[in-house]
Order: structure tokens, then C-alpha cells, then sequence
């Protein structure tokens, strides 16, 4: 069976991925998050995504709507936005 988010990510990584590498991520979080996997935390992994997930959704929107651009319809009218 295909999974089309890893598709979907995999896409992503090829078309983004090197300009990513280049990006600095803040002080201790790479050695954090080496230590959650070696300590298989997949809770807390998956809490830092969804974090991420959840930022970018609302940065996403709020962009879109500073830019004078009609919100789609699906888009909730709140600043908040459900994961």
C-alpha cells in the first residue's frame, strides 16, 4: 500500500532538501532530538511535529490573509487552526 504524505514528503525532500541542510537549527535542539530517537520517545517526536505542523499551518494562513487573499473556503475563519 501507498502512503501518499511519504510521497508527498519524500517530493519535498528532493526538491528542498539541500537548501534545508543549509539551514541552522536553534542551539541544542539537533542533540535533543538525537536523544529522544535513541531513547525511542516516538510521543515526543511526534509532539515536535505536530508543533511544527500546527506553526506552519498558522503562519501559512495568516501570510495569505496579510496579503489581502480571500481564505478558501475550507479554511477555518479563526486564527486557529486544527491539526
Amino acid at each position: 500500500m501507498t502512503n501518499p504524505y511519504a510521497e508527498w514528503f519524500e517530493q519535498l525532500r528532493s526538491e528542498y532538501g539541500e537548501q534545508l541542510r543549509a539551514m541552522p537549527l536553534p542551539d541544542g535542539l539537533p542533540e535533543h532530538l538525537r536523544t529522544l530517537i535513541n531513547a525511542n520517545d516516538e510521543d515526543a517526536i511526534q509532539f515536535m511535529v505536530k508543533l511544527a505542523w500546527q506553526f506552519g499551518a498558522q503562519v501559512g494562513y495568516a501570510a495569505g490573509t496579510r496579503q489581502g487573499d480571500t481564505p478558501a473556503a475550507n479554511i477555518p475563519s479563526t486564527p486557529r487552526v486544527q491539526a
